[in-house]
C-alpha cells in the first residue's frame, strides 16, 4: 500500500480495497493500512471486506496474494520432507508440490470472482508455489486475465546494480527458466554496457553477497547463507548467473545437512516478520501513533506497482513473468510456463524471444516442468498415481520409495485441503 501511495503522481488510485476471508488478521492489518492511508493520501477511499462480490465490483487491478492453510500448513511442508532428508522448502520439491495442491482450488475460486464482478479486470498474483498455480492456470482457466508473477529475479537484480554501482531500471537483462529455476545470460546497462563478465567473476567469489543491506526483505540469516551459496551454483553453470533457488536442486544434499528438522524458515517467519507486523499492529492499536516509518518498501511492492502501471498506461516496459512458451525458449516444450523478460503493455505480457538453450539446463527444466505439469494432473484427475511420479520425479527426492513414504504423510496431514487421491 505504501508503495502505490507514494506513487500517486505516476499512479493515482479512487479506491483501494482490502479483501480477506480472515476477518481478525484483515482487521489487524487494516489498522497500519488506514493510518498509511490517512498520511500519504488522506483523499483515498479505503474500503476492508471479507464480501468477494463487494472486493471485487468494478475493479481495475487485483493483487493477489494468498497462502491456503497459513503458517501451520507451511511448516509441515518443510518439516515432513525433511523427516526423510529431502529438501523441506516452501516452493521447491514435496513441500512446493503440497503447498501447489492446496493453492489450486482458492486460486480457481478468486479468478471467477474477478471474472464474475469485473470481467475486464487483471489479477496480478504472487500467490506460491508460482510454477504449479501458473500451469493450473493455463490448464483450467486458458483465457483469463491473470499474470504470475515473482518477485525473487527481482530482488537479485537489485543485487547485482549495487555490485555495478548501478540502480535496477539502468539495466536490461535476458533470463530464462521456470519459476525459482532459472538463469541469466545477460545482464548490459541502457547504454550497452556488457555487466555479465563483472558479475560472474563477483557471484564466483561471493555469491550474491554484498557489502550493503540494500534490502530488508531477504537479510535473515538463512537468506544470507542462500546468497552466499551462488557461487557453488554459479561454479556449474559458469557462463550465466544462477537463480538462488537452483540450491534446492543443485545442492539438496548440503540443503539437507544444514537444515534443521524441528526449526525450518516457517519457524523463522513465524517467529520474524509475521511477529512483527501483528505486533506493530498492535502497538499502533494502543498508542494511535503511526509514525511512517514502520515499515519499507520491498522489491515486491515496487514490481507489483510497476506492473499495473505498465498494463495501465501501456508502457511496454521489460519485465520478468511467467507465461506460457510459445516458442520464447525455441528448444523448450512450447505449452510450459516459462519465466522470461517480456514487454508489457494493454494487453498484457509479450515475451521476448531467448533462442535456444544449453543441454544441461534444458534437461533440469525438462525434469521440472514434468514435475508442475504432474502436480496440476494429478489435481485435475483426483490420481494418487500421478502425485507420487512427481515426487518421484523431483530432483530434491532420492527414489520412488522415499516419494511414496512422503506423499503418504502429506495426504494426511493436507485431509482438509486436498482433493481424495484415488
Amino acid at each position: 500500500v505504501k508503495s502505490l501511495l507514494v506513487q500517486k503522481d505516476r499512479f493515482k488510485l479512487n479506491e483501494l480495497v482490502l479483501y480477506d476471508n480472515n476477518a481478525e488478521r484483515q482487521e489487524a492489518v487494516g489498522v497500519i493500512v488506514r493510518h498509511v492511508v490517512e498520511m500519504f493520501d488522506p483523499e483515498l477511499k479505503l474500503t476492508l471486506t471479507t464480501d468477494p462480490e463487494v472486493a471485487m465490483t468494478d475493479a481495475d487491478f487485483i493483487f493477489a496474494q494468498m497462502r491456503v492453510g497459513l503458517y501451520a500448513m507451511r511448516e509441515q511442508d518443510e518439516k515432513i520432507p525433511l523427516k526423510y532428508g529431502v529438501v523441506g522448502q516452501e516452493t521447491c520439491g514435496p513441500g512446493g508440490i503440497a503447498y501447489g495442491l492446496r493453492s489450486i482450488p482458492d486460486i480457481m475460486q478468486l479468478i471467477d470472482y474477478m471474472e464474475a464482478y469485473s470481467p475486464n479486470c487483471w489479477m496480478l498474483n504472487y500467490s506460491n508455489p508460482a510454477s504449479i498455480v501458473a500451469e493450473a492456470c493455463r490448464v483450467l482457466r486458458p483465457n483469463s486475465k491473470i499474470i504470475n508473477i515473482c518477485d525473487m529475479p527481482v530482488g537479485t537484480l537489485r543485487r547485482m546494480s549495487y555490485i555495478v554501482g548501478k540502480t535496477p531500471k539502468d539495466l536490461d537483462v535476458k533470463y530464462y527458466g521456470l519459476n525459482h529455476f532459472g538463469w541469466w545470460t545477460s545482464v548490459k546497462g541502457k547504454d550497452g554496457t556488457d555487466y555479465t563478465p563483472q558479475l560472474i567473476d563477483y557471484v564466483s567469489k561471493h555469491g550474491y553477497l554484498t557489502q550493503k543491506a540494500i534490502e530488508t526483505q531477504h537479510m535473515d540469516a538463512s537468506w544470507q547463507e542462500t546468497h552466499r551459496k551462488a557461487a557453488d551454483l554459479q561454479a556449474v553453470t559458469p557462463d550465466c548467473l544462477p537463480n538462488t533457488y537452483l540450491k534446492y536442486y543443485l545442492f539438496p544434499d548440503y540443503v539437507v545437512e544444514h537444515s534443521d528438522p524441528n526449526y525450518t524458515r516457517a519457524n523463522e517467519v513465524i517467529n520474524g516478520r509475521e511477529k512483527n507486523v501483528f505486533g506493530a499492529a498492535r502497538a499502533i492499536t494502543a498508542s494511535g501513533e503511526f509514525h511512517g516509518d514502520e515499515f519499507s518498501i520491498d522489491n515486491h511492492a515496487s514490481f507489483i506497482v510497476d506492473l499495473a502501471r505498465a498494463i495501465a498506461y501501456n508502457t511496454h516496459e521489460r519485465m520478468l513473468c511467467i507465461v506460457e512458451n510459445k516458442g520464447a525458449i525455441s528448444n523448450f516444450d512450447p505449452h510450459a510456463m516459462v519465466e522470461v523478460p517480456c514487454l508489457v503493455g494493454n494487453d498484457g505480457p509479450e515475451p521476448l524471444c531467448q533462442g535456444e538453450i544449453p543441454t544441461f539446463q534444458l534437461g533440469m527444466m525438462n525434469q521440472q516442468v514434468a514435475v508442475e505439469k504432474l502436480v496440476v494432473e494429478a489435481y485435475c484427475e483426483h490420481s494418487y498415481q500421478k502425485l507420487w511420479q512427481a515426487l518421484t520425479l523431483s530432483k530434491t527426492v532420492p527414489s520412488a520409495k522415499v516419494a511414496k513414504e512422503i506423499l503418504d504423510d502429506l495426504i494426511v496431514a493436507n485431509k482438509d485441503y486436498w482433493p481424495e487421491l484415488h
